[in-house]
């Protein structure tokens, strides 16, 4: 279940500016390497769904999306071992005839060309990091932990850093399921429809890291989150560091 109930804040949560990116304001919490921020703007990222990009564009997203057959596709989609020119198509399975597709954190356990290495963006609630951002310091590693609320309905979700993006790209990137979290509806990644109206508050807890950061059960992910939430004061601590 997703948790919408905030929680009183302890007096050691003041915050404290911890800097901005591409004019979003970072605020830390004092005593907490913990720190949020807050963004209206909201993209879709299938990556990692296993059904994400077809050869005949009959994937859930775009294959101009994914930058194939031209760009930089080798980070989203894996490259045929047998002729590493071209995305290396599932041969069996419910989604046979399909690219896999990458996200930065994986199973490192399984098959490189097995899409259960990935994070599925249909079925996990995962934030993307652009370059930029994850090279800041402070703003946590891969697998890092958070949670995110639509500050209009009060829809709120445990995420996972799960996905790099471009290096100057705008905060507000998430996987489908994130998106269908925070209120969206048949989100499509094509074109955005679907996607929930904010403004969202986002707070991202380092130090919530696992190694390896993949897998982690829906409800090691949920858990961990709400605690990280609850030790900060909650999201009435939240949204009164992000008004100051």
């Amino acid at each position: 279940m997703i948790a919408s109930v905030g929680l009183a804040a302890p007096a050691w949560s003041a915050c404290d500016a911890m800097g901005d990116y591409r004019g979003v304001a970072l605020k830390r919490f004092s005593g907490s390497a913990a720190y949020a921020y807050s963004t209206s703007r909201i993209a879709i990222d299938a990556d990692g769904a296993p059904n994400a990009y077809h050869p005949q564009d009959r994937g859930i997203d775009a294959l101009a999306n994914a930058g194939y057959p031209n760009g930089g596709w080798r980070s989203i989609i894996v490259p045929d071992p047998a002729n590493p020119s071209r995305g290396y198509v599932q041969p069996s399975g419910p989604f046979a005839g399909y690219f896999v597709s990458m996200t930065t954190v994986q199973d490192t356990g399984k098959a490189r060309t097995d899409p259960a290495r990935y994070v599925d963006s249909t079925k996990v609630p995962y934030i993307v990091f652009p370059g930029a951002f994850y090279r800041m310091k402070g703003t946590g590693h891969r697998g890092v932990l958070g949670m995110a609320r639509n500050l209009a309905t009060g829809q709120t979700s445990p995420m996972i850093f799960a996905d790099g993006g471009a290096t100057n790209h705008e905060l507000g990137e998430v996987s489908i399921k994130l998106a269908e979290n925070l209120g969206g509806a048949n989100v499509n990644p094509r074109t955005g429809r679907g996607a929930p109206r904010g403004p969202f508050a986002y707070v991202i807890f380092p130090g919530s890291e696992t190694s390896p950061p993949w897998p982690r059960s829906d409800a090691d992910l949920r858990d961990r989150a709400e605690a990280e939430l609850a030790r900060i004061g909650g999201w009435e601590a939240v949204t009164a560091c992000l008004a100051r």
